[in-house]
């Protein structure tokens, strides 16, 4: 679904009926299933979850990264500007890649070489993709450390990863990603490692660059917490499954789905210390052998019959939100 202040800007992405299938000891198993998402200019869009609940391979599919040959689209479409990109070429997505749309990954020090300066990676993109001179690109990656904050960019560009914290190696990763002005980007947890400080930091640098740039941004995060602060609207995703949809403010003031419900209730509020913590009960269930019914029936506290027996479908609650319970009125409403 679609706030009405996004249907006024160009929509960059559109994912229709995605579903992806890995393939596990001969056996192949769905772990995202049938996902429908916008994403407009200048908007983030938070993937909320568990998990192993299919963020990450929905992100990974958006970039054209599934591991192959054990992962692949299995039904679906995923348009980028109009164009269906899982029919491009190899070549043609790499194109794309990092010129229109990019991504950050969550664990800096393992996307980062260790054995190249943090210059020599920033401006391999500049390299490849503008062939640019050597003077030109080292212009360009000291304007982008300073772009992301990296201190003193001039005397640093030279460093190597290890000579820099987790929250500078995060700016780093960040700079490559940003290097092209890509009108599409994707933060897969990119702050998970950080600690709480340097975490608002790394946000404030991403809504500073996305709004100078006017990306559209697909956060990837289990920490309401911080979808809350950064995002417009939100999808909760479950076993593979988008469960409920709509703007950020109003799914998490007044969830329509018991899993969104059990997510906020598990986190500890400020100025209650003698609360306990209400965890959701019970683990995800496996996707080998998904329920018939509704995915979360097993751990929700208000399933009935037709929870087991009947899969729920994502259905419009008004003109912004979606939801997959049989029982939504009642979550609304508190019952």
């Amino acid at each position: 679904m679609e706030t009405k202040q996004a249907l006024t800007k160009e929509v960059l992405i559109k994912v229709c009926n995605l579903s992806v299938n890995y393939l596990s000891n001969k056996e192949s198993v769905r772990v995202v299933n049938k996902v429908n998402f916008s994403l407009h200019q200048s908007e983030t869009l938070a993937i909320l979850g568990e998990s192993g609940s299919g963020k990450s391979t929905v992100a990974l599919a958006l970039m054209g990264l599934l591991p192959k040959p054990n992962a692949q689209i299995s039904s679906g479409k995923i348009e980028f500007k109009g164009r269906d990109i899982i029919q491009l070429s190899d070549s043609e997505r790499r194109e794309i890649r990092g010129a229109q749309m990019s991504m950050i990954f969550q664990d800096p020090l393992s996307a980062l070489n260790p054995v190249f300066t943090v210059g020599f990676q920033i401006g391999e993109i500049l390299r490849t993709h503008k062939k640019m001179p050597r003077k030109e690109v080292k212009k360009n990656v000291i304007e982008l450390m300073e772009k992301v904050k990296i201190p003193d960019a001039k005397n640093r560009v030279n460093d190597y990863p290890h000579q820099f914290s987790g929250g500078m190696q995060q700016r780093v990763i960040i700079a490559i990603a940003l290097a092209l002005q890509p009108q599409f980007l994707i933060a897969d947890e990119p702050t998970t490692a950080l600690d709480v400080t340097v975490q608002a930091q790394i946000m404030e640098i991403l809504k500073e660059l996305q709004h100078a740039e006017k990306m559209g941004m697909i956060f990837i995060s289990h920490d309401i917490g911080v979808v809350a602060n950064y995002a417009d609207r939100v999808a909760v995703m479950y076993a593979g499954h988008i469960v409920e949809t709509g703007p950020v403010k109003e799914v998490l003031s007044n969830p329509a789905h018991p899993y969104t419900l059990g997510l906020i209730n598990s986190l500890p509020t400020m100025g209650l210390e003698l609360n306990r913590l209400t965890p959701i009960e019970g683990s995800p269930p496996s996707l080998h052998n998904l329920p018939q019914g509704c995915p979360f029936y097993a751990r929700c506290p208000m399933a009935k019959d037709i929870c087991k027996n009947r899969k729920p479908e994502l259905i419009n609650l008004n003109e912004e939100r979606e939801s997959a319970c049989h029982f939504y009125k009642e979550v609304l409403h508190g019952a």
